[in-house]
């Protein structure tokens, strides 16, 4: 149990250490797993693999607690079942010591594949499974500039491709480290066989990694330059502390500042729910905003001729007696809206709901969820968002150049299988509005960034991100955080502006990810329970001691 909680803290010190540690995590989880004896192994291993995980995303998911102590607690509980699975499974199907003390090279890659796939296809399951919540894959680890040449593998199978990786190099490697059944010279070079082999996947990886960057240096390019404007508003939950009126000057000051100071932009980007006044849609296509909204994007206007990208709430509205209202009974979006400098308008409307923030399952049916979500929220419940159903890209003109905009908003960025579906031939980027206020000066912000910078490895398409608070910048094709907003002690918690400067691909490639998906990962788990399936009919003995030479 100790070794169990022990390997927890370790991974989740992985995010902010250098990847190798995943060795040393690994060399404290597999061995106490694989050494489970007697009856209910499967179930032993259940429950050593769920501490282990309820440590990991209690550290790592530390943040929660500004808002929720309770789902502080309840969230790494429910995730923790995942690795949960995985321990049954690697104490039990999995074990390497099951079929006595032989432990040839071609079992120990069959066994090391089939406990990485299965990992790998876990990882994909808590992405998706009751809407997901993927955050901190192990492919995560890669996020810094020391791992991004190992992370351009992510185009192939996504984050769980790289954490499938990961995993096959490290329990190859702790099954070099307990496979004893020589002594001396043999023993000595047995183990640098199976080092060796367990190092050549992230070898490879390394390798397709600089061949990767070498190509896509070479794209012709058009230059795009986005004002990406943070206000940081303070907010305790999901309630803003400035009135509507401030919020609307700061978003004015700091637009007219950027655009003077930094010069004139393809782009200015204002955040998630940015301005206090709604956005109605009438049936036939025409639209209509509170006055202050209009009050607010005449004045920054004033600063040139750009498209304005902002996060916006969104409803149905309908002309009564000549005048524009909401209608009866409305559905209500969370939404991207573009406006071009003529201000012709699009808006994409967010699929991903976020469960208790944005919608509450069965509220209806068991009305105490309600109160449950004005006590954590800090304000009224007024209604779930509807989910939204297109899934065209938006377009921008970009000095005479369509470029198609990959919509997301808040959490979706986090969402490649939803991502990868906007993706067409052609000029695109990535564009996330965000609001990491709820959190505070958390690690929340940092962590929401770093697993998103993913999407433009996964789909090839350069990403710009703003957020009210928290990180906002760009990020290239290849995963290079190319800038973001910093105030003079390299705090992301700051208002202001940043001016950010990308390269759009012409004519960017179709990665394997963005043709194909989570189903190859999908594939692997499920051929990893087969191979493990096979194995289980093996009896556990013990590896530890050495057999005679």
């Amino acid at each position: 149990m100790f070794f169990a909680s022990l390997a927890g803290a370790f991974f989740a010190m992985l995010f902010e250490s250098a990847w190798p540690m995943v060795f040393l995590c690994f060399q404290c989880l597999l061995p106490v797993l694989w050494g489970t004896r007697g009856r209910w192994v499967g179930w032993k291993g259940f429950g050593l693999g769920w501490v282990a995980g309820f440590t990991f995303f209690a550290i790592n998911l530390k943040w929660l607690n500004t808002v929720t102590g309770a789902g502080a607690l309840i969230l790494p509980a429910y995730l923790a079942l995942f690795w949960a699975a995985f321990g049954a499974f690697t104490a039990s199907w999995g074990n390497p010591n099951r079929g006595g003390r032989s432990l040839g090279l071609s079992r120990m890659i069959y066994l090391a594949f089939a406990n990485a796939a299965v990992w790998a296809g876990l990882e994909w399951l808590r992405s998706w499974l009751l809407t997901g919540f993927g955050w901190n894959g192990l492919g995560v680890m890669f996020h810094n500039a020391i791992g991004l040449t190992l992370a351009q593998g992510a185009d192939l199978f996504g984050v769980c491709g790289l954490s499938l990786v990961l995993v096959f190099s490290a329990t190859a490697w702790c099954m070099s480290l307990s496979k004893k059944q020589t002594t001396g010279r043999q023993l000595r070079l047995n183990f640098l066989t199976t080092s060796v082999l367990s190092l050549l996947p992230i070898l490879l990886l390394y390798g397709y990694g600089k061949f990767r960057i070498a190509s896509l240096e070479k794209l012709e390019s058009v230059e795009l330059s986005a004002l990406l404007v943070q206000i940081n508003a303070p907010q305790e939950a999901g309630r803003l502390l400035w009135d509507r009126a401030k919020v609307h000057m700061a978003y004015e000051d700091e637009t007219l500042k950027g655009l003077k100071d930094k010069g004139a932009a393809d782009l200015v980007i204002w955040p998630e729910s940015a301005l206090s006044g709604r956005l109605l849609r009438m049936d036939d296509g025409s639209w209509t905003m509170h006055v202050e909204n209009f009050e607010t994007i005449n004045r920054v206007r004033e600063g040139g001729k750009f498209t304005l990208i902002q996060g916006m709430t969104e409803l149905e509205g309908e002309t009564l007696a000549g005048q524009p209202v909401e209608k009866e009974n409305s559905r209500i979006w969370n939404s991207l809206v573009v406006m071009s400098p003529e201000d012709q308008l699009q808006s994409f409307q967010k699929h991903h709901l976020v469960i208790f923030g944005e919608t509450i399952p069965f509220v209806n049916e068991i009305p105490f969820l309600k109160k449950i979500y004005e006590d954590q929220s800090g304000s009224a419940y007024t209604g779930s968002f509807t989910e939204g159903q297109n899934l065209n890209p938006l377009t921008l003109d970009v000095n005479g150049i369509k470029v198609g905009l990959i919509p997301s908003v808040c959490f979706e960025d986090t969402v490649p299988r939803l991502e990868r579906k906007f993706v067409r031939p052609g000029p695109q980027v990535i564009v996330n509005v965000t609001n990491d206020g709820w959190f505070k000066e958390s690690e929340a912000a940092q962590q929401h960034f770093n697993n998103a910078l993913f999407r433009a490895i996964e789909l090839r398409r350069p990403m710009l991100r703003c957020s009210n608070t928290g990180v906002s910048g760009a990020v290239s094709i290849t995963g290079e955080v190319v800038t973001t907003l910093v105030d003079e002690k390299g705090s992301h918690f700051t208002n202001g502006s940043v001016l950010a400067k990308i390269k759009v691909p012409l004519d960017p490639p179709f990665s394997l990810y963005a043709l194909l998906g989570d189903w190859p990962i999908i594939g692997f788990g499920l051929i990893g329970l087969v191979m493990g399936w096979r194995n289980r009919k093996r009896p556990i003995s013990d590896l530890s001691e050495p057999s005679a030479a």
